[in-house]
């Protein structure tokens, strides 16, 4: 009963990320998180690796474009890349980061690996 329950959630994400292509476009094998930023980190979050997919040994890195409002805070976040398994773990970690002020909101490309 199990695997079968296992196998239909397996199909179901598979299917999510085959018909959600935006979410299953950057998958990687690296080693370390990579962030490109304009804008020095003040405070990071690590993403917690999900249970689920620890238990399906997933791996890979998702991709996030950030807007940062001038203060420093998260406006707004869009996956643009990885498994919908691991993409919001990396949001709800990176909606907790901060970066220094700056005169107007810039825009910025996360990249967050993932490994068991």
């Amino acid at each position: 009963m199990r695997r079968r329950t296992a196998a239909a959630l397996l199909a179901l994400l598979l299917g999510a990320a085959a018909f959600s292509p935006s979410l299953a476009l950057a998958q990687d094998s690296s080693t370390q998180n990579q962030t490109e930023t304009k804008r020095k980190i003040v405070n990071k979050v690590v993403p917690a690796y999900p249970d689920l997919a620890r238990k399906m040994h997933l791996s890979g890195t998702v991709r996030v474009e950030v807007v940062i409002a001038p203060g420093g805070k998260v406006k707004t976040t869009q996956v643009i890349g990885g498994n919908p398994v691991l993409a919001q773990s990396a949001v709800d970690a990176i909606e907790h980061w901060k970066w220094t002020p700056a005169s107007q909101e810039t825009q910025e490309l996360i990249e967050l690996s993932f490994h068991p």
